[in-house]
């Protein structure tokens, strides 16, 4: 295929409808129909990226190999699809003003006035075709963040009619995904805010090609031809997408609606290859067929949201499939975790994961929830801070060291077992300075995380931190038995703790759930609900003994 294609999906009626798990299931499909296929998210938001943001204001930061900190969207594309996205994958209007400003700057305009159109527009332009320019990939998929008629939006809006027109016919169209509600006390479906939202588009200067319909319920054909006839689409480029028990739904519930068959039309490509989700289909069947169930404690600092940790609770599915069980996770903030209530709080739970975070709220009662699972024999699995977290309390309880703890949040802490990366003491900016993306890590010969890793000697995995175990305690450490199994050689950071006298408790600096996927379920995650299961047995064996 000479040229590349692309897709834009637009939002229309309301945000969190749903544009990346629908941006990622259309990718799913033309993957399996054999297309290369990558998507890309572009943000309306100035923020240079998410880095900065808090949790509750944008959901989870999703880390990539290369270290961009990027869109939680980008997690779903890469659940999905099992390919890996990069810096190029996500784009907000921070960056293009970012780079624009840096190039007047350098007077790469020659003198000339700087404005949103045509300089903005061609930064957008250019970032949304570098997938498509680097020859890997038949069709990019652009998902634009936001809603029509949103003031951020419309410098993307326009950077889109304009690449619409520069691609010609058949290289470049349009998906609009828009709510159909339903009024209970009129009893029917309402099509006016579809209409709305496209003629909104429409007075941008695209037009929409397809329509992806949200709804509660199902849409009959005369709503069909209504939404085809007033919103000048084709009838069967009106696609219907119910709700569905589960987000894996989706790329089954778009293959019965025809959308990728009618992309593939309006994108004048065949679509004769038969379509291969045998693999999809059988995660699926084990994900709603479970043979058993555990229930797993997630304890964290942002539970009030469940995007804040989006990418955990998917590798929870994942990893459930793959055990053949329902994992039913119980949130538990950290902050309402004491020594009086613990046992109450904890109590039941056949595995405890206490999560990512930052910042000193809420850190003892991760302290605590650790030395529940570590003194009870429960399967414990601590990423990032938790991973921290794990080694402060071991520090205290066990080495004796009353006052151990983290830099972060005491810097005048006596016995600092976690502190600050020497060449990040210099650091100010916050943004985008932390130790990212994929880095190396040796295991440890007969170690329980070896095992897990299928006797690997070394694996790759992502970061997201500031600070790190503080290898002056690490002899002390493990002659008290918690043990460091695995490390950066070049740097000699420890990234992986684990105590040998546990049926399974794992600490790792890194973070796992970014490279769990429908396809690969991480072996962390895995590990971890397999323990949670035999520890459930062996409980469920003693009561009845």
């Amino acid at each position: 295929m000479s040229q590349t294609k692309y897709i834009f999906v637009t939002g229309g009626v309301t945000s969190s409808l749903g544009k990346g798990i629908i941006a990622a299931s259309l990718a799913k499909l033309l993957q399996a129909r054999g297309y290369k296929t990558t998507i890309q998210k572009l943000d309306p938001y100035i923020n240079v990226d998410p880095g900065t943001l808090n949790p509750y204001e944008h959901g989870e930061c999703y880390v990539t190999d290369d270290g961009a900190e990027t869109d939680l969207d980008l997690g779903h594309y890469e659940r999905f699809l099992n390919v890996p996205t990069s810096q190029d994958n996500n784009v907000t209007t921070g960056r293009i003003y970012q780079s624009v400003i840096e190039k007047e700057r350098k007077g790469e305009f020659l003198g000339k006035t700087v404005q949103v159109v045509p300089h903005i527009t061609n930064e957008i332009k250019e970032r949304i075709q570098l997938l498509g320019n680097s020859g890997d990939y038949d069709i990019v998929i652009t998902e634009i963040g936001g809603t029509v008629g949103d003031i951020e939006s419309l410098p993307y809006i326009e950077s889109v009619r304009q690449l619409l027109w520069e691609l010609g016919d058949g290289n470049g169209i349009v998906i609009h995904l828009t709510l159909v509600p339903f009024l209970a006390a009129a009893g029917e479906l309402k099509t006016k805010p579809t209409q709305h939202s496209v003629k909104t588009l429409m007075e941008s200067g695209i037009k929409a090609d397809i329509l992806v319909c949200r709804t509660e319920h199902h849409i009959s054909d005369d709503i069909k031809d209504k939404l085809a006839l007033f919103c000048n689409v084709r009838k069967e480029a009106v696609i219907q997408s119910i709700d569905a028990s589960t987000i894996y739904d989706v790329p089954l519930l778009m293959q019965q609606e025809g959308l990728d068959t009618v992309t593939l039309r309006k994108l004048q490509l065949p679509d004769t290859n038969k379509t291969d989700l045998s693999n999809w289909k059988e995660f699926l069947s084990r994900h709603k067929n479970p043979k058993g169930e555990v229930t797993v404690g997630l304890i964290g600092k942002y539970v009030e949201l469940q995007d804040s940790y989006k990418s955990i609770l998917e590798s929870f599915i994942h990893a459930g499939a793959a055990n053949e069980v329902k994992v039913t996770v119980k949130s538990i903030h950290s902050e309402h975790i004491n020594q009086t209530n613990v046992e109450d709080a904890l109590k039941g739970l056949n595995g405890i994961l206490v999560a990512p975070g930052f910042g000193e709220r809420g850190i003892e009662g991760k302290i605590i929830a650790v030395r529940y699972a570590r003194e009870h024999l429960i399967p414990f699995l601590g990423i990032c801070l938790g991973m921290q977290m794990a080694v402060i309390e071991y520090a205290r309880n066990v080495l004796g060291l009353q006052d151990a703890g983290s830099t972060e949040m005491d810097e005048q802490t006596p016995y600092p077992v976690i502190s600050l990366m020497e060449e990040q003491k210099s650091v100010t900016n916050k943004g985008g300075t932390m130790r990212l993306g994929a880095w190396d890590c040796e295991l440890e010969d007969g170690s329980l995380v070896q095992k897990v890793y299928g006797g690997a000697a070394q694996i790759s995995e992502r970061h997201r931190h500031r600070f790190e175990f503080n290898n002056e305690f690490k002899e002390a450490l493990e002659q008290a038995g918690l043990m460091a199994t695995g490390h950066n050689a070049a740097t000699g950071l420890v990234e992986i703790v684990e105590l040998p006298a546990h049926p399974w408790f794992i600490g790792v600096q890194y973070h796992p759930e970014y490279k769990s996927t429908v396809a690969n379920p991480h072996p962390l995650f895995v590990g971890f609900i397999k323990a949670a299961l035999i520890h459930k047995q062996e409980q469920t064996s003693a009561s009845l003994a």
